[in-house]
């Protein structure tokens, strides 16, 4: 299967567009445009984007600019304003854009700016990852993961806290992963619509680059349980949350090998 290209996508409706999507194309990402300010921070977290270019000529420019940086499952992705207006471009550093350029400047700049701050997985932390999830499940994090199925979602966070603090490596993401997912499902039995929200999509960053099996853990299956949640809490009303099927808040589950 060929490998997915990382996306970057293009808030508004820029003249400049075709002349991007060229570029990023060549620079080897999947360029996808946003016209649509519905769902902004949701759609980021699910196509994983590596980078924002803005349309600085747009009235809505500061939307697509500072609405990343306010949430945390977004905020470290990259911003560039894209405006021949330099009143504008400070204005735009002022609030939270990573980086400006000019429309003419796209075609010199862009691709630097694409290597050095796209947020992407360098190879040797891909790398470290593997080799780290080839590792056994630590037992701290085996206790967590045994409150975790037993309900006890509050519980799990303190222990796994603590691991994903003590770890440098970036095996601390599935530490990271499954404790925010944790906390999300504990939101729900609270009946905290838009907590559980938040911390579901915090969650994805963390979890979107761990193979498919981590340490033992079905992480592809914690993937798809916690996003079956995230859309059924998307469709309830925060009223009737009492009427949640707590049955989809799912177990981790630990791969026995052969």
């Amino acid at each position: 299967m060929a490998e997915m290209r990382p996306v970057a996508v293009i808030a508004g409706a820029p003249a400049w567009a075709d002349a991007a999507r060229s570029i990023l194309a060549r620079a080897g990402f999947a360029p996808v445009c946003y016209a649509d300010p519905a769902g902004y921070v949701a759609r980021l977290v699910d196509d994983a984007a590596a980078m924002v270019l803005v349309d600085g000529g747009g009235a809505d420019w500061r939307f697509w600019v500072t609405t990343p940086k306010v949430s945390p499952a977004t905020r470290r992705i990259p911003v560039v304003l894209v405006a021949a207006d330099a009143q504008t471009q400070r204005a735009a550093l002022g609030v939270g854009a990573d980086a400006v350029l000019a429309p003419d400047e796209l075609e010199a700049a862009l691709p630097g700016l694409l290597a050095d701050r796209a947020r992407v997985p360098e190879p040797a932390r891909l790398e470290a990852l593997a080799r780290a999830c080839a590792e056994p499940l630590p037992p701290q994090a085996r206790a967590a993961i045994a409150q975790f199925n037993a309900g006890a979602f509050y519980a799990q966070h303190d222990l796994l806290e603590a691991l994903w603090v003590a770890e440098r490596g970036p095996v601390r993401d599935l530490y990271r992963g499954i404790l925010q997912v944790g906390v999300a499902y504990y939101q729900i039995t609270r009946g905290n619509r838009d907590g559980a929200l938040k911390m579901l999509l915090r969650s994805v960053q963390w979890l979107a680059h761990l193979p498919d099996v981590c340490q033992g853990v079905d992480v592809a299956q914690l993937r798809a349980d916690s996003r079956r949640v995230r859309a059924a809490l998307e469709t309830t009303d925060p009223a009737d949350m009492a009427r949640f099927d707590l049955r989809l808040l799912k177990p981790v589950l630990l791969v026995t090998a052969d």
